[in-house]
């Protein structure tokens, strides 16, 4: 009875939604001079002297707990987005927003619908590459729960382990696109079914540390619901403009996004303010959940985003310009 409940309302919207923020993530050229070596520590004091230093940095950084034992590689592996083939992309609806909405100056989706228990939560995705799950997992379940009232929590478990090589590599990186067409194609049960590794003991917040991908058991762990009784699915998946009030309009009206971009060696170091890149090498193009935007004291644009990092690297600030 959930099941078809779920799939008779979503039917009834399109709350499917893969926006990539920096598809230049797809087309940036890593040479062995633009990085530090893949053994050496990701956190390093010239980077934050050199970002502290700098008046117009707009942030602040220091050396972030979260990485305190990190190498460069081990850093990298986090870095799960995949560039998708190009003709793939071809078939993917492009979403525009008509301009007579008009937007507030800044809009935070955990207030906008306090109700929804999903939206501020701050999950961690260990040290395996699977943010491309996350932050397809969580914007639909912050979208089950503002446009039906279902507070539910989903399973990136389910689509890690899964969704197979038509998502990509599991831990070791996949394509959003794929995982939002998985949603569509088989639905994604609940996290309370299949909780993130639980099968090694890990579970949010703090999964420590990484491990392989794990197998798909297609089989609820911890309740005695039926597999296929706690799927939920959705009608499509599209993208959205990148056009920053095309952005702002989609999260304003239908709720929380996924999103990808470039990380460079800087961004291990965020502590505060409005992030962009100032230095160090390309790292990998990452995924996260986008809720919001505002404006800073120093008149810098900037979204909302929720990363997956465990609460010590939860929320951040990040430049618009980097659209």
């Amino acid at each position: 009875m959930w099941r078809k409940m779920s799939q008779v309302m979503l039917y009834s919207y399109v709350v499917v939604t893969l926006l990539l923020l920096g598809a230049k993530v797809h087309a940036v050229r890593i040479t062995s001079s633009s990085i530090s070596s893949s053994g050496s520590r990701i956190l390093q004091d010239s980077i934050i002297a050199k970002i502290n230093s700098n008046p117009k940095a707009g942030w602040e950084a220091a050396m972030n707990p979260r990485f305190a034992n990190y190498t460069v590689a081990q850093f990298k592996h986090l870095m799960g987005v995949k560039p998708a083939p190009q003709n793939d992309l071809l078939n993917v609806p492009v979403i525009t927003h008509p301009r007579s909405l008009k937007l507030p100056n800044q809009f935070d989706a955990r207030t906008a619908w306090s109700q929804c228990s999903t939206i501020p939560q701050i999950l961690d995705q260990g040290h395996c590459g699977s943010c491309w799950a996350f932050g397809a997992v969580e914007s639909l379940s912050d979208r089950f729960c503002i446009h039906f009232g279902m507070n539910i929590s989903l399973s990136v478990n389910d689509l890690l382990a899964c969704c197979g090589f038509m998502c990509g590599d599991g831990c070791d990186g996949g394509y959003p696109i794929y995982a939002w067409r998985y949603f569509v194609q088989n639905g994604v049960v609940t996290e309370e079914c299949d909780p993130y590794f639980d099968d090694i003991g890990c579970s949010h917040p703090g999964c420590e540390p990484g491990f392989p991908t794990p197998k798909c058991e297609k089989k609820c762990q911890k309740t005695n619901q039926l597999w296929q009784e706690s799927k939920h699915f959705s009608v499509s998946a599209y993208k959205v403009s990148s056009n920053v009030y095309d952005i702002m309009a989609e999260v304003y009206k239908n709720g929380p996004v996924e999103v990808a971009f470039t990380v460079y060696e800087d961004f291990a170091h965020y502590k505060s303010g409005v992030y962009k890149h100032i230095t160090g090498g390309v790292m990998g193009g990452h995924a996260v959940k986008l809720i919001g935007w505002g404006t800073s004291d120093d008149g810098e644009d900037y979204w909302l985003i929720a990363n997956q990092w465990n609460k010590s690297w939860g929320w951040l600030f990040q430049d618009q310009e980097r659209n």
